[in-house]
Formats: C-alpha cells, structure tokens, sequence
C-alpha cells in the first residue's frame, strides 16, 4: 500500500510518502528541490552512478514513521545536499528546511 500525505514542517507543507512492502516501509518526505528517506537510499548510487542529475538528498537509518524521519540525524548525503549545507548528523526536518 501506498500512503502519501502532508507533512508540516515549520510553516511549510510537504509531501510524505510510505510505501509498506513485506518487511519493511518506505519513507520519504520531499520538497520541490530535494528529499529524505529512510535506510533504503542508496547514497553512493545517487553521488556516482547518478552524479549527472544533481540529486540534493539525505538518509536516515533505522526509522519506522514519517515523524522519525523528520527528527533522526541524517546518517548521509549527497554531494548537492552538501553544497546547500546540510550534513550528516542534521535532523531530517533542518534539512528539509535548506531544500526550499
């Protein structure tokens, strides 16, 4: 099943998306430049292979709901979201917030 919803985050709204699969959930929570997700995203992936596309995103590790994943630390990001200054170690909703 697929659940998209509006997630608040400050003053802005944004789009939380879970995808409940067997064994697992997927989480993300976009804006209109970027996005986190949950342990599933491939980092390395998005900053080698993908590097061409400019991809600004974050991964946090070991949440179960879109309310963990805007309050754990990202544990990586890619080499866009750098640029925006987010960092590893930055809550998912602080990065969100240099993704506008």
């Amino acid at each position: 099943m697929v659940t998209l919803e509006p997630v608040a985050v400050g003053d802005y709204i944004m789009l939380g998306v879970e995808v409940k699969l067997p064994k697992t959930t997927l989480l993300t929570i976009s804006t209109d430049k970027g996005y986190i997700m949950c342990g599933a995203l491939d980092v390395g992936l998005l900053n080698e292979r993908l590097a061409d596309r400019g991809i600004i995103a974050g991964r946090a590790v070991g949440v179960r709901t879109l309310e963990q994943l805007l309050a754990a630390p990202l544990e990586s990001v890619t080499f866009e979201a750098e640029k925006l200054g987010i960092v590893p170690g930055m809550t998912g909703s602080e990065a969100l917030l240099k993704m506008l």
